[in-house]
């Protein structure tokens, strides 16, 4: 009977010191966290932008891809002009994201007219 009492005034704190402890098993595509590396999210990235389709709009897309990287809005000739960037591939070793290490997606109208190098955007002005 002591040894029993005893053994559990050992285990009790133990037990207790270890409620912050989360162990973490298995898992798949879907639940990815903040903490995914760049090489995850860029493959994802590609992988997403390769199924969307010209011509899809605006608000399809943006679901189906999420927050953009970087993101640009303009006028041009009466028209709205959306541009977003997601990282697809690294060329620093900095660890920061730039538009070269994205691919753009160019929205007229709400209408997706192309995709390219994020180092080969540039923006039209009407003038």
């Amino acid at each position: 009977m002591k040894k029993t009492i005893i053994a559990l005034l050992v285990a009790a704190p133990l037990t207790f010191s270890l409620t912050g402890c989360v162990i973490a098993v298995g898992g798949g595509d879907e639940g990815h966290s903040m903490s995914t590396s760049f090489g995850d999210r860029e493959y994802d990235n590609r992988k997403k932008i390769a199924k969307v389709q010209l011509n899809s709009i605006y608000n399809d897309v943006y679901h189906k891809l999420g927050m953009a990287d970087f993101n640009e809005k303009y006028q041009l000739d009466g028209k709205e002009v959306k541009v977003l960037f997601y990282r697809t591939h690294r060329l620093h070793k900095d660890d920061l994201t730039t538009k070269d290490e994205c691919t753009y997606l160019h929205f007229v109208d709400d209408i997706l007219i192309e995709t390219g190098d994020g180092a080969d955007y540039q923006r039209n002005v009407s003038k």
